[in-house]
């Protein structure tokens, strides 16, 4: 059998309903869950407003609560000839309740369904985005703590440069990630709003109460005007993929300075053996796989606004089916860059760093500028003091004093890491995931 919302009598050719389905079926596995939840609140805000009876709507939450945990356990299943998830949750509450299962529709379409679907879908993921991108802010901030005053040298154009820490490379990663969270906290704020009701773009007859449904999913304010509710897709997905993109490309740097720092030319970091792996003929090889697939993955993920941009960058409002290939490549981008999150985070804190690194001559260089600065306290002026200091190094005078002092807000000697926590904490307190959370578990306990 087949099951489409949208079907009437008319004799469907399998290659064009191949061609036109997709990978609906499978991805819309990622969205079973949510799919019900929101048709709890919509049938609840339905009886309401005089759509559906009370026993009705009983009995129709505790079919969409069994679906619900199935979904949750992963084991809801689309089955073969069925079009969609929308079409799946239907046909199971018309098989247990008949008539009533087909009241659930009742004033909206597919196209606010699947927005609703998507954005209940992807402010879950982003919380979990979040919190496992303050794990790894966390381990980070530890390991620059604990390494606060360890030097190593500092690179500009891959020249040796000036002197760095450890402090100061763990704790760049760091603030680096606070921000990402800044801009993820923005796409949770666009994706946060209840696009219900808005139908197939154009609002509806009946006499909905859209202000329910906000406060029943927990959202913080609705997408007010229909026809930019329906123009929300793609550009949420776009602006989420932009915020995760950021977090990607933290990732993707300290990556490739893990595998430069591991190799035995600058030997500043021994990743643990489990994370390497050797080679076929080489028996010395320990190779940084696990953060060179990172640095793919990544890289691969900051890929995806500008993929999503060209899927619909050219079209007018309405809706059109182009905007389904966009759930192809974003919604399981979510779990590709959670796995970096948690393989970097486990890494990170199992790192080993070389306690010893400036004990090799070539780096006596780095402490030049030190030197400069301390003829220029003396009272010689900047510019002469970098000519004498030049012209020793050019001589073969130039002797390093080891000992530095940096006091300034950021620097080795001041790393000010307790301000870039309580920024970061500040950041995910704004997420306010709290209000969606409570509103649906009290949804789901209804």
């Amino acid at each position: 059998m087949t099951q489409k919302l949208w079907e009437k009598n008319i004799l469907i050719d399998k290659d064009i309903e191949r061609f036109t389905i997709g990978k609906d079926r499978e991805m819309d596995l990622y969205l079973a869950k949510y799919d019900a939840l929101g048709s709890m609140a919509h049938i609840t805000m339905l009886e309401s407003v005089g759509l559906l009876a009370g026993d009705e709507l009983r009995q129709l939450l505790e079919e969409l609560k069994k679906i619900y945990a199935l979904a949750d356990k992963g084991t809801f299943i689309i089955e073969e000839g069925v079009e969609d998830v929308h079409s799946q949750v239907e046909l199971m509450l018309t098989r247990t309740l008949g008539d009533t299962g087909k009241k659930i529709h009742s004033g909206r379409s597919r196209n606010d369904q699947v927005l609703l679907d998507m954005k209940l879908f992807t402010r879950a993921r982003i919380q979990e985005l979040a919190t496992l991108t303050s794990s790894l802010f966390d381990v980070l901030i530890e390991q620059s703590n604990r390494y606060k005053n360890l030097l190593l040298p500092g690179y500009t154009h891959l020249q040796i440069a000036m002197p760095s820490s450890f402090g100061l490379w763990f704790g760049a990663y760091a603030e680096s990630l606070a921000d990402d969270l800044l801009l993820l906290q923005a796409a949770y704020k666009i994706c946060n709003r209840n696009p219900l009701g808005s139908a197939a773009g154009y609002g509806s007859s009946f006499p909905l109460n859209r202000a329910m449904t906000t406060t029943l999913l927990g959202f913080e304010s609705m997408n007010y005007n229909v026809v930019y509710a329906q123009m929300g897709r793609g550009k949420t997905e776009r602006t989420v993929a932009f915020a995760m993109a950021g977090i990607a490309a933290t990732l993707s740097k300290l990556a490739f300075d893990a595998c430069m720092f591991n190799s035995q030319n600058f030997g500043f970091i021994k990743l643990p053996d489990a994370y390497t792996t050797g080679s076929s003929i080489m028996p010395h090889k320990k190779n940084p796989d696990v953060f060179e697939l990172t640095r793919a993955k990544c890289n691969k993920i900051q890929g995806l606004p500008q993929q999503i941009t060209l899927i619909c960058n050219n079209l007018p409002s309405g809706y059109f089916r182009d905007l389904q290939i966009i759930k192809e490549i974003f919604l399981p981008s979510f779990d590709e860059l959670k796995d970096c999150l948690l393989m970097v985070t486990r890494m990170m804190n199992e790192i080993k760093v070389n306690e010893h690194i400036l004990d090799d001559e070539k780096y006596a260089l780095i402490f030049s500028v030190e030197e400069v600065n301390r003829l220029v306290r003396e009272g010689l002026p900047f510019r002469e003091a970098y000519k004498k200091v030049g012209l020793d190094i050019d001589a073969g005078n130039f002797t390093p004093d080891k000992n530095i002092l940096h006091t300034h807000e950021g620097s080795i000697g001041n790393l000010c890491n307790d301000a870039i926590v309580a920024w970061e904490q500040k950041i995910i307190a704004g997420f306010h995931f709290s209000k969606a959370n409570e509103a649906e578990q009290k949804l789901l306990n209804t």
